[in-house]
């Protein structure tokens, strides 16, 4: 029969064995994340470098808040043409009815 010391010293090498093997699955998954984050930030910063040309190129700027300023400018002028566009075709119907009333009288 085993001793207690060599039951109790099997049983604690065997707990080990299990956080050991338990352990190394847990690294290899965080040295695979890591990879991985570190791709996806490689690809990141190569998107974000891409978008920073192609805004400045379109633009004469890759600035957030300057880009936020050019929208808003960019903004009020399409509500000032659009404005325009409405008087102007408020104008064309007046002069068309003045015509029809003048046609019909």
């Amino acid at each position: 029969m085993p001793t207690p010391t060599k039951v109790v010293s099997a049983d604690a090498d065997a707990r080990l064995e299990r956080e050991l093997a338990g352990l190394k699955t847990e690294y290899e998954r965080l040295r695979d994340d890591k990879v991985r984050t570190e791709q996806d930030l490689r690809h990141q910063q190569a998107q974000l470098a891409e978008l920073e040309a192609r805004a400045r190129a379109d633009y004469g700027t890759a600035d957030p808040e300057e880009l936020a300023r050019l929208l808003e400018e960019k903004r009020q002028e399409n509500a000032r043409l659009v404005a325009e566009y409405r008087d102007h075709i408020a104008a064309v119907r007046r002069d068309l009815d003045a015509v029809e009333q003048d046609f019909a009288g």
